[in-house]
């Protein structure tokens, strides 16, 4: 690689060869493989439930991987994980790195400022006065606002607004502009064209451009990529084995099959035609339309929980490791 991953800042190339995460119900995302230049606009695109998220997150090092290799800044992933969550940040990622909505934009900032200079900060850093730490953070938050576009002006309260306030490209800024504070080589966000408009959209790409512009490589999980970024599909690489479907469940008073041969065949005829003449015939018609409905439903229930448990054991699995 010609990136140093020793350097404290500038960009990194990211490049995948087959790589996959499987999880306890099958694979989540396979066969992953690119390579993104340096300051490169990389947009992970497909539908919710395809892995989209699972691979933005193992390619920021906070997933662990189970089938070939990447690597960020030369850093190969998974084995250097740790090294790659240190030149890496996180936008908005639902459940990871969601904001408070009970907090000010003034109060995520600084809190985010001071977590930056108590983790990340240089021993020089530390032995700095009060007053230079406050105008180093200050000067840090006033960078990365700018290169997430968020004038604090134009919020209805300023600074104190409160982020449940915020609309949906607002809080999306906000989200970069924490992220950007520690000055990464590389930023992850989630959900990028969520509840957004047309223009809201274009914004948000624009805003990504930038910072991409700006030297930082960025991976964007969207629903539909822009036709200037290298787009990624999920859509299509999770093809291992699915997990066996769970056996069907019968009521434990079950009607038992008749045997086979004409008296059993009679019995169960008459049988049937008992019981259909003790049930008025509309309530036979309600009965059989309302299974059927029920039928379909637990069909499409069972698909939508079958996807959405898959990344969610996939990233428990992926702690557990």
């Amino acid at each position: 690689m010609t990136t140093n991953p020793d350097k404290p800042d500038g960009s990194a190339t990211v490049v995948a060869h087959g790589f996959g995460l499987k999880g306890p119900r099958g694979w989540v995302f396979r066969g992953i493989t690119f390579e993104a230049a340096p300051g490169g606009l990389v947009a992970i695109e497909g539908p919710s439930g395809s892995g989209r998220t699972c691979l933005l997150l193992a390619l920021s090092g906070r997933m662990k991987s189970t089938e070939g290799h990447a690597e960020v800044a030369g850093l190969r992933l998974p084995r250097k994980m740790a090294a790659v969550r240190r030149i890496s940040a996180l936008g908005p990622v639902p459940g990871v790195s969601d904001l408070d909505p009970a907090l000010t934009v003034a109060e995520h900032l600084r809190e985010r400022a001071l977590l930056q200079r108590r983790f990340d900060g240089s021993l020089k850093t530390l032995l700095r006065s009060p007053a230079e730490r406050r105008a180093a953070a200050r000067a840090r938050i006033d960078t990365a606002l700018a290169a997430a576009g968020l004038d604090l002006d134009t919020l209805e309260k300023g600074e104190r607004t409160s982020v449940r306030d915020l609309e949906r490209l607002e809080a999306l800024r906000l989200s970069v502009a924490l992220a950007l504070i520690g000055r990464p080589r590389l930023l992850a966000v989630d959900d990028t064209d969520l509840k957004l408009s047309d223009a809201d959209r274009a914004e948000a790409w624009e805003l990504l451009r930038s910072v991409a512009a700006s030297g930082v490589t960025v991976l964007a999980v969207c629903s539909e990529a822009p036709k200037d970024a290298l787009r990624i599909s999920t859509t299509a690489t999770a093809t291992g084995t699915p997990a066996p479907a769970a056996p069907v469940s019968r009521a434990k008073h079950a009607r038992p099959e008749p045997a086979a041969g004409p008296a059993a065949a009679t019995s169960g005829t008459a049988k049937a035609t008992k019981d259909i003449k003790a049930v008025p015939v509309t309530s036979v018609t309600s009965v059989t339309k309302t299974t059927k409905v029920a039928e379909g439903d637990a069909a499409a229930e069972t698909t939508t929980t079958t996807t959405e448990k898959r990344d969610a054991d996939a990233l428990a699995e992926a702690c557990r490791a």
